[in-house]
């Protein structure tokens, strides 16, 4: 995949190509894009064990519920694709159920908006504090995301438009067509890098954040914020037509889904400053401990799951 340089003369991102398969061993083949997406899964499950432990919840319980986010994620961002490419599986809805849809990784949004509602669900019947675990979890979801768009730069899935600009990439493996339908031998935008670097910025915006709250769901919000704004205007580099519109063509589905996030925020915020403050009861804290000063506040107290009670062995989940 030669990177397009100064005046037309290309030069080359990690060594001269990148290729769909690190290495192939007869017919099987070892993909670049499951790779890059362990390593996403791996980094965003380290930032939310190390956030976690710091909020002083229990590693266990962090890891079961970061476990089942993973696989309602997954399945989130699957139903979404193929609600959002319905016409080419409306016809033979045995591909549902392909290997080339198994292999798929899906629609961002469709795994985020399963999540949630699977964390508000898990977080009302263990009885934890919704909005801390939140925050938790977004820088996590960030590094994840920014790690693995390079897993579909080095596939090919999530490509851009045409263009003439030195910016543009030009994919010439025939795999790459094959896995993911990008052209070959056009000058495209390499929106996977734009949104990986995008998403490396708001995790460290978020980050310096973090450190500085004075209320819990502040970084999840500011989350939602700046992905939305940023992926609604890459969306329009994107040259994928399958990803799926809506109102006739004028926005992508995840343009669409973008708007509703921050009209969603814009709600939540307002509705968090009229809301009377009161003092926290301590949601998902043992032993006595309560929250420093408003509700929302993130105070350092040591909170164990409900998972794991004292004197007491780890239930199953």
């Amino acid at each position: 995949m030669p990177l397009g340089g100064h005046k037309g003369r290309p030069y080359r991102l990690i060594g001269e190509t990148l290729h769909p398969y690190l290495f192939s061993i007869g017919s099987f083949h070892f993909p670049t894009y499951g790779t890059l997406l362990v390593l996403a899964i791996s980094s965003a499950v380290y930032t939310v064990m190390r956030l976690g432990r710091r909020e002083g919840f229990d590693p266990g319980m962090l890891l079961d519920f970061t476990t089942w986010i993973l696989l309602v994620a997954l399945v989130g961002a699957k139903v979404l694709m193929i609600i959002s490419d319905w016409s080419a599986y409306a016809g033979n809805l045995g591909s549902i159920f392909s290997y080339s849809t198994f292999m798929a990784g899906g629609v961002f949004y469709g795994g985020f908006i399963a999540a949630a509602f699977f964390g508000v669900w898990y977080v009302r019947v263990h009885k934890l504090s919704f909005w801390k675990m939140a925050d938790i979890y977004a820088p996590a979801i960030a590094l994840g995301q920014s790690v693995g768009r390079l897993g579909c730069f080095a596939g090919g899935c999530d490509y851009g438009r045409a263009t003439t600009s030195s910016w543009g990439v030009v994919f010439t493996d025939p795999r790459a067509h094959e896995l993911a339908g990008v052209p070959l031998g056009v000058r495209i935008f390499p929106t996977q890098i734009f949104e990986s670097l995008a998403t490396l910025v708001i995790f460290g915006v978020l980050l310096w954040c973090y450190r500085r709250k004075t209320r819990d769901g502040q970084v999840f919000l500011l989350y939602m914020t700046l992905y939305a704004v940023a992926r609604f205007f890459l969306e329009f580099l994107r040259g994928d037509e399958d990803r799926g519109f809506v109102f006739n063509h004028l926005l992508s589905t995840s343009q669409f889904i973008a708007i509703l996030a921050l009209l969603a925020v814009t709600g939540l915020a307002v509705y968090r400053r009229l809301r009377p403050v009161v003092a926290q009861q301590g949601a998902g804290v043992q032993g006595g401990s309560k929250a420093a000063g408003q509700e929302g506040v993130a105070p350092r107290a040591r909170l164990v799951s409900p998972a794991t009670p004292r004197a007491s062995k780890r239930a199953e989940h």
